[in-house]
């Protein structure tokens, strides 16, 4: 059950743009859209012997749920943290199916008023899973308002004002709250010590990738040979909710184009129209590090200086362009700004010049 509720300005403008951007690039982990999310929601698996990955989360998770429900008792709140896409919101459905619960989902940006709270929690039965989602974005009214209903289950909710004021104390059914955050870091200290159980999911690997699309291949009833799996899997940045897009988009592919068999050489060509290259970078990272390379001799280069000269947002080059690239080792970061390293020259064919220009003074 998700419960929409009305978003400030603010969060409504940087939803915006994330989906603007996530819209035009086939490899942010960000969601595309509705029907994005309702197609992800068919692929995922309902337990944990079916979740791949996250071997040392899921072994921790599946010991908490066993402890609980031999106990009789809901799990102790749970805090998920980690990059977008590898699956927190999964986890948090397969919680509440194997403790036998309903589930509740919102988000940080969508609780604004301490009424909309309210309304979630006294409607909560025992045991239920409440999920937030971008819990770091909540705002202080609310995360206070929280924290006597995590610890002692109960509410104190205030009517009228002034002298006429009265605190009227609520009782609530124990519950679990699941959060989710791509920045635990932002996360308040009493907020954050509220949760029992802290799981970190990571990137994927290209074998997990490689089974998780081919479990979704035979949800899909598409004929996906194993190299092509793997091909899709070594594109799509270490995160399933990319990998799931590619596969739709080599699916459309190989339906119009060949016929309806996916092979590697088929998943190539697929993914070449697509812009995605095999190591998943699009046009986007190209310029990025080309941008370095070329303009600014492999850096260090601020990036500030990097937006404008790419025309655009900075929160756009920090949240989903530069994640990736550190990752696989294309970028690093310095006190100076941003420098390329051999491995990008040597991925975009670029040849590294004998003595480095000298260092700009562009910084952060």
């Amino acid at each position: 059950m998700t419960l929409a509720h009305s978003r400030s300005k603010g969060a409504r403008a940087t939803d915006l743009r994330i989906e603007f951007m996530s819209r035009v690039r086939l490899v942010s982990p960000d969601l595309i859209s509705k029907e994005e999310e309702s197609f992800n929601r068919t692929l995922r698996p309902p337990s944990l012997e079916e979740y791949v990955g996250q071997r040392a989360a899921v072994e921790k998770l599946s010991i908490a749920l066993q402890a609980a429900k031999q106990r009789g008792e809901p799990i102790e709140h749970t805090l998920l943290y980690g990059p977008p896409g590898l699956g927190k919101t999964t986890l948090a459905y397969i919680i509440a199916n194997a403790m036998g619960a309903k589930i509740i989902t919102t988000s940080g940006p969508a609780l604004e008023r301490t009424g909309d709270l309210m309304g979630i929690l006294t409607n909560l039965g025992e045991g239920d899973v409440l999920f937030i989602d971008e819990v770091h974005r909540l705002p202080a009214n609310i995360e206070e308002f929280l924290y006597p209903a995590m610890e002692d289950f109960k509410v104190d909710f205030v009517v009228d004002k002034g002298m006429f004021a009265k605190t009227i104390n609520v009782p609530l059914k124990k519950f679990t709250l699941v959060g989710a955050t791509t920045r635990a870091g932002s996360l308040s200290a009493p907020l954050r010590n509220r949760f029992g159980l802290f799981f970190h999911l990571e990137f994927y690997s290209v074998e997990d990738l490689q089974k998780i699309i081919l479990r979704s291949a035979e949800i899909l009833k598409a004929k996906l040979e194993p190299a092509a799996a793997e091909e899709i899997a070594r594109r799509a940045r270490g995160t399933p909710r990319i990998a799931n897009r590619l596969l739709r988009r080599v699916r459309d592919f190989a339906e119009v184009k060949a016929d309806g068999r996916i092979s590697a050489p088929i998943a190539r060509q697929a993914l070449q129209l697509e812009g995605v290259d095999e190591k998943g970078l699009d046009e986007l990272d190209k310029k990025f590090l080309s941008t370095i390379i070329h303009n600014y001799h492999g850096g260090p280069v601020g990036v500030e200086a990097l937006s404008a000269t790419l025309n655009e947002e900075v929160d756009t080059l920090v949240d989903m362009v530069e994640p990736y690239l550190l990752q696989i080792g294309y970028i690093s970061r310095t006190k100076s700004g941003r420098r390329a390293s051999e491995a990008a020259y040597q991925h975009l064919q670029i040849p590294r010049p004998s003595s480095d220009a000298p260092a700009t003074t562009l910084f952060d």
